[in-house]
């Protein structure tokens, strides 16, 4: 694995997506206080041990090359930690990715989102473009209406209704957004 793949950070404005560190622990455990944030998510984090198992896999990630998750950070507000942008790509030469992200409750309505997710998406394409990446994917509950906005705001376009499936009681969205943009 690339170093600079380990070590990547973007900027988005005011933000900065960089790696998860160990320190991050205590801000973590802080955001996934929020309830609507856990009934979205199907790791929970509520104390050091999980906080530092969940950074320890994005490490793990990292360095396989499969996962790259970004800690959001305000640097207008002392360097506030509020959110995460993440790309799970499967293998090169498959064509697709998909993307993830969450947004601290404190965060939100503030258009972190759309900007974090922007940043990764770009960088998604510019990065693995020579393995073949032309298509991310964004998955969500039907009943996430914010989800929905952001995938719009960030250029990706609804594909499909996803039946539910475990762990999700719920039907889901798909969005899609092409290498060149919209839905391939």
């Amino acid at each position: 694995m690339d170093d600079d793949l380990r070590t990547a950070t973007l900027a988005a404005g005011p933000l900065l997506l960089r790696p998860w560190l160990p320190d991050d622990g205590p801000a973590l455990i802080e955001a996934y206080r929020d309830p609507a944030m856990r009934a979205m998510l199907r790791m929970l984090v509520t104390d050091e041990a999980e906080a530092q198992h969940w950074l320890r896999v994005r490490q793990e990630g990292r360095e396989s090359g499969s996962y790259f998750s970004f800690a959001v950070i305000d640097r207008d507000r002392a360097d506030e930690l509020v959110g995460n942008v993440a790309l799970k790509y499967p293998e090169p030469g498959s064509g697709s990715a998909e993307v993830g992200y969450w947004t601290a409750a404190r965060a939100r309505g503030r258009g972190i989102a759309p900007r974090a997710l922007g940043a990764l998406t770009d960088w998604a394409f510019e990065v693995f473009a020579g393995d073949g990446l032309v298509r991310l994917d964004l998955l969500h509950q039907v009943n996430n209406e914010a989800s929905c906005r952001v995938a719009e705001k960030s250029g990706y376009g609804f594909a499909e209704v996803l039946p539910a499936r475990p762990p999700w009681p719920l039907d889901g969205h798909l969005h899609v957004r092409g290498r060149t943009g919209g839905v391939r």
